[in-house]
């Protein structure tokens, strides 16, 4: 299996700040710690946001891959 396969996936493309960030919090609710996630955004600050949310909340951002057209895929592991 790929990190794809196992990989829970949340979609925020289309939504601006803060509404990435809060689809992320809502959507990992229940998620067991060590679950990876991949997270796509299309809002220029998603970035920023994420790693904050990440540091305050210890997960870990393992990879971001540029996917076209401004979407970015996070690889995200939930602490």
């Amino acid at each position: 299996m790929t990190e794809h396969s196992e990989a829970h996936q949340i979609d925020a493309i289309g939504l601006v700040c803060p509404l990435p960030v809060l689809r992320f919090k809502k959507r990992i609710q229940g998620l067991p710690g060590g679950a990876q996630v991949e997270f796509l955004a299309d809002d220029p600050t998603a970035r920023k946001d994420l790693q904050a949310l990440c540091e305050i909340a210890g997960h870990r951002i393992e990879w971001v891959r540029e996917e076209g057209e401004g979407v970015m895929r996070y690889g995200i592991r939930l602490a």
